[in-house]
Order: C-alpha cells, then sequence, then structure tokens
C-alpha cells in the first residue's frame, strides 16, 4: 500500500512538473513571438522616417570642409639706419621720401610700418577685414609735428599711432568668380592682395616683394593704395584665375574726412570747396597671367576731378580763371617670375589738369608726370639668402619751361613739378625662419632740377643716401 501510494504521488508531481515546464515554454515562446511582432511592426513603421531623413541629408549634404576664418594677424619692418647726406633742412627736394629733412650724420633705429589686422568671415557669403596701421616718418619736427610730419603717423608730441588702414565688407561670388567689396579697402594701384579671394594677387607691389625697403614707384609718388568705396574684384576665369580684373570708385581720400567734409570752409560761389565730396575717383585695372603664370601682365588706369572752375587774382592768372582740375594715371606693370631669378618693369604717365600755374606767363598749365621703375630679386641659397636690386627714373613734368617759375595747384600728394629724381636700392635678405627677415641694404634718391640755375625757384642737384640694416617680421599669416 504505501509502495503503490509513492508511486501514485510520483507520477502526480511529475505530471506536474511536465504540464508547469509546457505552461512556462508556451508562455516564452509566445511572449517571443509578440515581442518579434512589435520589432517588426516598429521597423515597418520607422522605415519610411529613416528613409526620409536619408533622402533629406543627401538633398542637402553638411559642408565639413569649411572652417571660418578668424585671424589675428600683423607685420612690422624698421630699420637701424646712417643717414650719410641729406639736403639741408631749408630744402624742399625729397618731399616724397622718408628722410625727408632729416639731418645728414643722424643715426637711429625706427619702425617705418606697423600693421595690426583682423580677418572674420561671417559665413561662407560674407567676412570683414580690419586693419590698422602705424607708417611714421623720421621727418618729425621736435617743435610741432604736425607741421613738420608728411604722410606719417605721429601725435602732436611725435609718439607713433595707429589709424585706420582698412575696415571692409567682402560679399564673396556675388555671381561666378566675383566679389563685391564696401567700405575702406586697398585699391588696385599696385597694394591689393588678399589670397582666397577673387582679388588679384599679382599686382606690383607683392610681385616686387619687398615693400619693407620701399614702395612701388607709383606709391613713392603718392597714388591711393587705399580708399573709401566699392569694388567688383573677380577672374574671367574662376577655375584657372588666370585673368581678371578689378572696378573700383572710392572718395579720393585714402583715410582722411576732411577731404569729404570740412566745416572750416564755408561753400560759396567763390569758394566752390574742391575736393569736399563733390567728386569721385574710378578706378580699373586688367591683369593676366601667361606661361604656366610665369609671365604677370597689369594695366592700370585711374581718373579724379578735384576741382571747378574756380576764380583767381588776374595778377596770378590772366583770365582770372583757374580751370577744372583732374588728374588721370595709366600704368602698365610686368614680371617674369621664376627661380632662381625674377625681374619687373613698371611704368606709368599720369597727367594734372591745370596742376601748375606758370608765373611768368600767367596761365594755368597741365602738367605730365612719367616715371619707369626696373627691379629685379634672387635666390643666393635657398631658404636662407637672397638679394635684390631696383632702379627708378621720374620726372614731375615733362612740358616744363626751365627759364619760367612755376606755382604747384594739386593739391596731389607732395607734388613738385622742379625736382626730377633717381633712386637707386640694393640689399641681401637673410631669412633665419620664416616670416623674419635682416636685409643690409643701401637706399639711394638723387634730386636733379628741371629750371635753369637763374630761374626763380631752382635748386642745386642733391641727394639722400642711407645705410640701412633693415627688419620685418610677419605673425599670424
Amino acid at each position: 500500500m504505501k509502495k503503490m501510494f509513492t508511486k501514485v504521488l510520483g507520477t502526480a508531481l511529475l505530471a506536474g512538473l511536465l504540464m508547469t515546464g509546457f505552461t512556462a515554454k508556451a508562455q516564452t515562446t509566445l511572449a517571443s513571438t509578440e515581442t518579434m511582432n512589435k520589432k517588426d511592426a516598429a521597423t515597418t513603421e520607422v522605415a519610411p522616417v529613416t528613409a526620409s531623413k536619408t533622402e533629406a541629408k543627401q538633398a542637402d549634404p553638411v559642408d565639413t570642409s569649411w572652417h571660418p576664418q578668424r585671424r589675428l594677424w600683423g607685420y612690422a619692418f624698421g630699420d637701424a639706419y646712417y643717414d650719410q647726406h641729406s639736403p639741408a633742412l631749408t630744402s624742399t627736394q625729397g618731399k616724397e621720401n622718408n628722410y625727408y629733412q632729416t639731418p645728414t650724420n643722424r643715426n637711429a633705429f625706427q619702425f617705418r610700418r606697423i600693421y595690426l589686422g583682423y580677418d572674420y568671415e561671417i559665413n561662407q557669403k560674407f567676412k570683414a577685414e580690419v586693419l590698422l596701421a602705424s607708417e611714421p616718418n623720421e621727418n618729425t619736427l621736435p617743435v610741432s609735428s604736425t607741421v613738420g610730419v608728411q604722410n606719417s603717423d605721429n601725435l602732436a608730441d611725435g609718439k607713433m599711432s595707429f589709424y585706420i588702414k582698412n575696415f571692409n565688407l567682402r560679399v564673396r561670388e556675388v555671381w561666378s568668380g566675383t566679389d563685391f567689396v564696401v567700405g575702406e579697402m586697398s585699391t588696385p594701384g599696385f597694394a591689393l592682395n588678399e589670397a582666397g579671394t577673387n582679388g588679384p594677387v599679382s599686382l606690383s607691389e607683392t610681385t616686387w616683394g619687398y615693400r619693407s625697403i620701399e614702395r612701388t614707384i607709383t606709391d613713392f609718388h603718392k597714388n591711393n593704395s587705399y580708399d573709401v568705396g566699392v569694388a567688383l574684384q573677380g577672374t574671367f576665369d574662376p577655375k584657372t584665375k588666370n585673368f581678371g580684373y578689378v572696378a573700383m570708385i572710392g572718395d579720393n581720400t585714402t583715410s582722411t574726412l576732411t577731404t569729404v567734409y570740412n566745416s572750416n570752409n564755408a561753400l560759396s560761389a567763390t569758394n566752390p570747396n574742391p575736393n569736399t565730396g563733390f567728386f569721385k575717383i574710378f578706378y580699373g585695372d586688367l591683369w593676366g597671367k601667361f606661361l604656366d603664370k610665369k609671365l604677370y601682365v597689369d594695366f592700370y588706369a585711374d581718373y579724379a576731378k578735384t576741382q571747378s572752375n574756380t576764380p583767381v587774382a588776374t595778377t596770378v592768372i590772366s583770365n582770372g580763371v583757374l580751370g577744372t582740375q583732374e588728374h588721370n594715371m595709366f600704368k602698365v606693370f610686368v614680371s617674369y617670375n621664376s627661380s632662381p631669378l625674377t625681374v619687373g618693369v613698371e611704368a606709368y604717365t599720369q597727367k594734372f589738369a591745370y596742376g601748375v600755374t606758370n608765373k611768368t606767363t600767367l596761365s594755368a598749365e597741365n602738367a605730365t608726370a612719367q616715371g619707369i621703375s626696373i627691379w629685379a630679386k634672387g635666390v643666393i641659397s635657398k631658404d636662407k639668402w637672397a638679394w635684390f636690386a631696383r632702379y627708378d627714373g621720374y620726372n614731375p613734368d615733362t612740358k616744363i619751361v626751365a627759364a619760367d617759375a612755376y606755382a604747384v595747384n594739386t593739391n596731389y600728394g607732395s607734388f613738385d613739378p622742379t625736382i626730377k629724381q633717381t633712386f637707386v636700392t640694393g640689399g641681401l635678405d637673410y631669412t633665419p625662419a620664416k616670416n623674419i627677415h635682416f636685409m643690409p641694404n643701401v637706399w639711394f634718391d638723387q634730386y636733379k632740377n628741371n629750371l635753369n640755375a637763374t630761374t626763380a625757384g631752382y635748386q642745386p642737384d642733391n641727394h639722400t643716401l642711407v645705410y640701412r640694416m633693415t627688419f620685418f617680421y610677419t605673425f599670424g599669416k
């Protein structure tokens, strides 16, 4: 009996365990099936959304190659110099150069330019540029530098000061290959050079490459290197960028405001306020690269009206009227760029309508200036030593009469129709590290008078000779 009870109980327990196992397995299988069905359903519902996101990404890809530029940069150059000879302080020769009215035998350390710039790309379409500059001259009189300084950046106490040289907004690709720029910017006269844009990088200053030694010939004689206005800078072949143009309209004031608005001069019939915002200057430039980009050719022109007809005394001009003043320039620049030798030639002619008054004939006359610059530079040892040499010839007025006395009407730079100039420089360039240069050089400017020795205003021939150790360094570029 006991054995039978034990068998029955064991059988019941085994049956219970089997039933429990089958039930658990059935529930697990059912749960797995439901889970799979839910996943399938979820996959079926989500799939179209995922596909649409993929399609959206394909239609509007994210450009990961462009990174906005935020660049603080600058450079400086100057010299340890010894002025071996200069004209007397009472002379007006050499008004346009850095050593005008510098005493003979002066020696000093001097900065001639300090730049501090910031480039900011707002987005891929818009870019802003700001540039502060300090470009002091050596010719600072200790009594009143506002009188003694010519085209430089000294405060009234003689200290160096920054001024705003560039402040502009660039709109890239207003159409294929062309940028629009508004604000204060470099002109295409010689200095425009901004890589990564549709502007040229092959103009004379960049190709000469030694602004730290001296300006180009048109810069030396006061053509605008920067101005406030608007410009189109473009290429005719955007993919290769071998040919391009610049068209610009400016105030013809560089960074000066007094010629736009001058409250000290009342407007009247007898004082039409020349150069007070009535007139504009027009700049144009065509450039090209040939022979596998070794040959650069650049054609430049500008035109500016500067003054309307102005009544004057009949003792100055016999008809009592100084005619409409204007000036225009035509320039060609050609260079062949190779290693180890690069050569360049820049030639220009510039007309000043009624730019001078003949004091002998009591008549206003046109003046025509002409200049030519020839330079060469080369490599002595790669990345360390190089050399450079340059010759400029300049005649401020090819039509001057040597026996007549003249007065200047134009307010163009430090124009003097009576003084021819021959400029020569040469030296070595030692580069101990990238963007650092030490350049021993000789700087020579000779002055010859266009007038006869017996004519009023004649000054004997003279020269400026300076020995320099020039330094130049760049950061942030």
